[in-house]
């Protein structure tokens, strides 16, 4: 059973069928849009990444001819609740022809997500592969060359004895504990004396905050119930391969010069009772993982090329062949990194996701663990890099998000019994993944407060990102028609968030939801009935009241109903007889930066294109008080859903040439608010982009509502009910169409030619 719960609309504008529904596979090769490098780079600050959605690498040549990699994955996170790297890998070669830069080139290959490193010529040339498997915890890296050479590996690590933060901008990297009242330790890793030639090297918790903070929290109560995700959390590997010895706990050589070889690292992450179970874990792991390495390859191989095969979009131009280019190659390298970090165990770090590198802040040098903002979700953040899944299709990468808030949901109504004595559930705006308040933004000091009060005032009233998520899951099920998901997840979890929403705000003397106290995002501390919670209930309440009967049992309906009715209107103004709106009916203590009246354009799109008063939310962003784009701000995005071109065009453009200037990668964007590489900064340009070319909110799949005429593109992109629409245009004119399933055909809006 595949239904879509987006928007109907009565009545649709067909496309002309003035051209033929053509195969209109892309033309242009992702390969296209390679990184290639010509040179060594100064430090991790030029390094390339790579990874297979859950582990990521950075890895980069220095100018002796030593490649080094970090080794990331979504799941290594500290007792202090910090994402960890698991440590550093050097590749020596001996002769050593990546010293000799005139022949140097190394190439990151995103047709199959291998970085490839090339030096020396004739008989003294030498190739280095390296790559994360696709389907297994695994690193390989291959080295060939027309005659015999030796080679070292060697493990490195920075984490080497117990080590008390002290500076205050590294305990930011610390951030939910960084004003704790005890010290911030790093612990050490553990390197392990094996008797066969194996490196093989840990990092284990013995002790944990998340305990600690159910207790500062109120929440001890759920302690008895649930268990440490922290404690005992083990993650670390073994590199081996065959022709080697080692020389240490930290070394491998070849045994005699060769001209290949195969070096494996195997990774785990495991909660075990003992470090000899975690040992035993991964030799389990290592023996089901081995197969032969042509054929791991090939389904490496396999797996990315229907990856790239499931959407694209390719822009050239005439007139700017320059913007044209870093526009599709920024797009491109976005949805890789994404990729490179999509299919862990838990969501991606909107904060340098598993790509952060050692760092220099003002006078002081950090190693790569380092990151502003530390290990706690920020939703406002976290949800970009998400919304522009849907388009592309990668619907399985939307899955560690939705894992996360999932799991978290017995400890969100426990708390929500705790502080307010009443049903349903919420999350708040900035959280460890196990759904507590960050310790940082809750409080230290509770001396007579009530468990329920926040200490920070950006976030104390901050629960309009639980409707953002119900919208997400929506959309989600909205173009992957998973049943599965709509009724054994989504269903249950919304009925605890609206649940919240229905018990835990007044009604007023008409009956309408009074919301106060609250605030309007981050920006407006204290506001009366703001726009993103108006908005957020009414976009996901009337598509609620959509669903086919099976899935709206009486209780649903009766709960999705009185809400509807009781939402006040939204907050509204009029000047010089034109109507606009507002953030909130009443708001004050500007304290932030973002524009909560366009929260009603995106991420609740009840205005926009072919939508009724598109005026009132065009003159809303012509009003808007902050006028910009970059990191998480939304103007490209919502310009794009109004439909105005060149704002669309200018800002998406500005985003997607500008990245980190102490970065050698060109899609490491930021650090803007958060730190580098910025995932939000890279997930409003992807969404904006997609919005310029297709919009399908009320039923139509619309083609070209903000995209410029100079702008020729070959497109693929997936629309609600399990459609995929691939296009070609050409100064202008839509010269190929294929939509599957066919009869989406007629759904189709061409902008350029109505």
């Amino acid at each position: 059973m595949n239904r879509s719960i987006g928007l109907r609309s009565s009545a649709f504008l067909v496309i002309g069928l003035v051209f033929s529904t053509i195969n209109v596979q892309a033309q242009t090769d992702v390969s296209h849009y390679n990184v290639i490098w010509d040179s060594p780079s100064q430090n991790s600050s030029g390094s390339m990444p790579l990874g297979n959605g859950d582990i990521g690498l950075n890895a980069w040549v220095e100018k002796n001819g030593d490649l080094l990699f970090y080794i990331s994955k979504t799941d290594a996170w500290s007792g202090n609740g910090r994402l960890l790297k698991l440590g550093r890998v050097r590749v020596r070669l001996n002769p050593n022809p990546l010293k000799k830069n005139d022949s140097f080139r190394q190439t990151l290959s995103l047709k199959d997500a291998t970085i490839r490193i090339e030096a020396g010529q004739g008989n003294d040339s030498i190739e280095l592969l390296l790559w994360a498997d696709a389907n297994a915890p695994i690193v390989h890296i291959q080295a060939n060359g027309q005659k015999p050479f030796e080679i070292e590996t060697k493990l490195e690590s920075w984490r080497n004895e117990i080590r008390e933060m002290t500076s205050e901008r590294e305990k930011f990297s610390a951030y939910g504990i960084s004003s704790a009242p005890f010290p911030i330790r790093v612990m050490p890793d553990r390197t392990i004396e094996t008797k066969d030639n194996r490196i093989v090297w840990y990092h284990r918790n013995e002790s944990s905050i998340w305990g600690p903070t159910l207790e500062l929290q109120g929440l001890q109560t759920f302690r008895a119930h649930a268990q440490d995700p922290l404690l005992h959390r083990t993650f670390g590997g073994a590199i081996e391969g065959d022709g080697f010895i080692k020389r240490d706990n930290t070394t491998l050589i070849s045994k005699q010069p060769n001209q290949e070889f195969a070096i494996t690292i195997h990774l785990l992450t495991a909660q075990t009772d003992t470090a000899e179970d975690w040992l035993a874990q991964l030799d389990d792991s290592i023996h089901n993982n081995k197969q032969p390495l042509p054929e791991s390859r090939k389904q490496h191989e396999v797996w990315w090329e229907q990856f790239w095969n499931r959407s694209w979009i390719h822009i050239t131009s005439e007139k700017e062949p320059d913007i044209a280019f870093r526009v599709s190659q920024g797009y491109a390298l976005q949805r890789f990194i994404t990729a490179c970090a999509g299919r862990g165990a838990f969501p991606i770090k909107f904060n340098g996701s598993i790509f952060t590198v050692d760092a220099l802040e003002k006078d002081e040098k950090f190693d790569a663990d380092y990151r502003r903002w530390g290990g706690p979700y920020w939703f406002q953040n976290t949800r970009l890099p998400y919304w522009p899944m849907l388009n592309c299709g990668d619907f399985e990468m939307m899955q560690p998000l939705f894992a996360m808030y999932l799991a978290g949901l017995p400890l969100a109504k426990e708390r929500t019994q705790i502080y307010f004595g009443h049903e349903g559930a919420f999350f708040p705006e900035t959280m460890y993944f196990w759904g507590a308040y960050a310790n940082d933004n809750y409080g230290w000091d509770r001396e007579g407060k009530h468990p329920s009060y926040v200490d920070n005032r950006y976030i104390r009233w901050y629960w309009s990102n639980n409707l953002e998520l119900l919208a997400l899951m929506l959309d989600y099920y909205d173009f992957s028609g998973d049943d599965r998901f709509l009724t054994y997840d989504f269903l249950p979890f919304s009925d605890e968030v609206l649940t919240f929403f229905d018990k835990h705000y007044k009604r007023d003397e008409q009956g309408k939801l009074h919301f106060e106290p609250a605030q309007a995002l981050e920006t407006w501390h204290d506001a009366v009935n703001p726009t993103p919670e108006i908005a957020g209930l009414r976009w996901v309440l009337e598509r609620l009241n959509r669903l086919p009967d099976i899935y709206r049992n009486n209780t649903r309906r009766a709960l999705w109903k009185h809400l509807r009715d009781d939402l006040p209107g939204l907050p509204k103004a009029t000047e010089n007889g034109q109507t606009y709106i507002l953030p909130a009916e009443k708001f004050e203590n500007l304290s932030n930066s973002e524009n909560p009246e366009l929260y009603a354009i995106f991420p609740y799109r009840l205005f926009g294109i072919g939508k009724p008063n598109v005026d009132i939310a065009r003159l809303t962003f012509e009003k808007r008080r902050v006028k910009r784009t970059g990191g998480w701000t939304q103007d490209p995005i919502q310009a794009a859903l109004l439909g105005l071109n060149d704002i669309a065009k200018e800002y998406t453009t500005q985003n997607f040439k500008t990245h980190d200037p102490g970065s050698r990668f060109p899609a490491f964007w930021g650090p803007n608010f958060d730190w580098v590489p910025d995932q939000d900064h890279g997930g409003v340009s992807m969404i904006a982009l997609q919005k310029m070319l297709m919009q399908t909110d009320d039923g139509s799949i619309r083609l070209f509502p903000a995209w410029p005429k100079t702008w020729d593109v070959e497109f693929k992109l997936h629309a609600p009910d399990n459609t995929t629409v691939e296009g070609v245009c050409q100064a202008g004119q839509l010269t190929g169409l294929k939509v599957t399933p066919d009869k989406k055909r007629l759904t189709i809006i061409n902008t350029f030619n109505p």
